[in-house]
């Protein structure tokens, strides 16, 4: 947990986890890592417009025979010299190795920002799965205090003579449910918790929790149009966006081998001092060269090399292609999952409503004696049921919401999904 967190970590909001998480992800640590050696790589690449300058030092030790009756002399020679080489021109080969450099890193920037959004989206769905199922467990524990309430109703009753002993069978066997639906509701609820701090980066049992806010107003949906998201998908989705800047690498690689097979313009030169012994003495020299060099023959390998790029860039396109219309796909998808997550909860809130009152009308019946203990028990259940979909309903909207805007590119680092939602003040409970 974030130093900065701790004193709050009991009440934990959305951005607190999202903050969390995209701080111990090892996915964004890595993805960032790839970034910056790419960067470096570049980086590396671009000093192919420099000149090389080397330094070197030289001892030599000779021992020339003249004559087999002459005696030899030992010669000693030593001295520091440079060396320089400079690529001055060529037809797009070291252009060609530097875009792919420049390229790789913009592909790796591109990645590095999806794998961010792929967090965001991945502990939105474990906080909202946790949200719900302590909301449903609240709701459970509801339903539990009325199956209570009800069957001391049902004792009192049956002991004053007006209710049977089938009346308390029954108060009972549903007492006895909606416990085993807290019970196993609570491990749930333990797991979601330990899956939300997992996708937080945290220890299944570090100390933390979130308060769930009261229901809000009903959404209504989103006020942005299918072809417009489609069309910010395919220009904001950071991971096409990554495939299109490895196309262009792989059309850089092709100039590259391209450029290999043509002539080069290169500036080269050397200057040395040497020091002689026996006798003392010391010179200087120094060369200087441009010369043009022409490939003639490698073998075919530099007609192989071009064509092995080029295919290399086709297969990089097709793919590209590929995942732009997985892409629209993926928006058009989400797109209509909101639109029927939105409807659940309209009619999850209605199913509510109507749930309610019909018990409502049924425990007043029972009171009053006028209605039996099995009409009771079925509108109960049937609350219970429609208060579980109606939470269920209302977190599956948040996360459609979080899935829609991912899918489009646009889902913020702070959790939030910039788009345009409209929402029913008028439904408010």
């Amino acid at each position: 947990m974030p130093p900065d967190l701790i004193a709050r970590a009991q009440d934990l909001k959305l951005a607190d986890v999202v903050d969390i998480a995209l701080r111990n992800s090892t996915l964004t640590s890595v993805a960032w890592a790839q970034a910056r050696a790419a960067a470096a790589a570049y980086g590396a690449a671009r000093g192919q417009y420099y000149p090389t300058i080397a330094i070197d030092g030289s001892v030599s030790k000779s021992e020339p025979i003249f004559a087999p009756n002459i005696r030899s002399t030992l010669l000693l020679d030593y001295g520091p010299g440079a060396t320089l080489s400079w690529l001055l021109f060529d037809f797009g080969g070291r252009g060609g190795s530097i875009g792919e450099a420049r390229e790789a890193l913009v592909a790796a920037d591109w990645t590095h920002n999806a794998t961010i959004q792929n967090v965001v989206l991945g502990v939105e769905s474990a906080y909202f799965t946790y949200m719900a199922t302590k909301s449903l467990l609240v709701a459970q524990q509801t339903t539990l205090h009325e199956a209570q309430t009800n069957l001391a109703a049902a004792d009192e009753r049956h002991h004053v003579g007006v209710a049977t002993i089938a009346d308390v069978l029954q108060s009972k066997t549903a007492e006895s449910q909606a416990e085993l639906a807290v019970e196993t509701t609570e491990g749930a609820l333990q797991t979601t918790r330990g899956a939300l701090a997992l996708s937080m980066g945290l220890p299944a049992n570090v100390p933390y929790d979130i308060d769930v806010p009261p229901p809000g107003p009903l959404p209504l949906g989103i006020t942005d149009s299918l072809d417009t998201l489609i069309e910010r998908g395919i220009r904001d989705r950071p991971d096409l966006l990554a495939l299109q800047a490895q196309v262009r690498q792989a059309e850089a690689r092709i100039t590259a081998a391209r450029g290999a097979a043509l002539p080069s313009l290169v500036l080269s030169g050397n200057t040395q001092q040497l020091t002689y012994t026996n006798p003392t003495s010391t010179a200087q020299g120094y060369t200087a060269t441009i010369a043009l060099q022409f490939p003639i023959f490698s073998g075919w390998s530099q007609i192989y090399n071009v064509k092995s790029a080029e295919a290399a860039a086709e297969a990089a396109r097709q793919q590209e292609l590929g995942f732009e219309q997985q892409v629209t796909y993926e928006v058009f998808s989400a797109y209509y999952a909101l639109r029927t997550a939105t409807q659940q909860v309209k009619t999850s809130a209605d199913l509510l409503g109507s749930a309610t009152a019909s018990d409502q009308v049924a425990l007043g019946r029972y009171k009053e004696g006028a209605g039996s203990l099995l009409d009771l028990l079925t509108a109960q259940a049937a609350l219970a049921t429609a208060r579980a979909l109606d939470i269920q309903a209302r977190f599956s909207w948040y996360l459609a919401l979080a899935q829609l805007a991912h899918d489009a590119g646009i889902l913020g680092v702070d959790g939030n999904s910039p788009l345009h939602v409209q929402t029913d003040t008028t439904g408010q409970k």
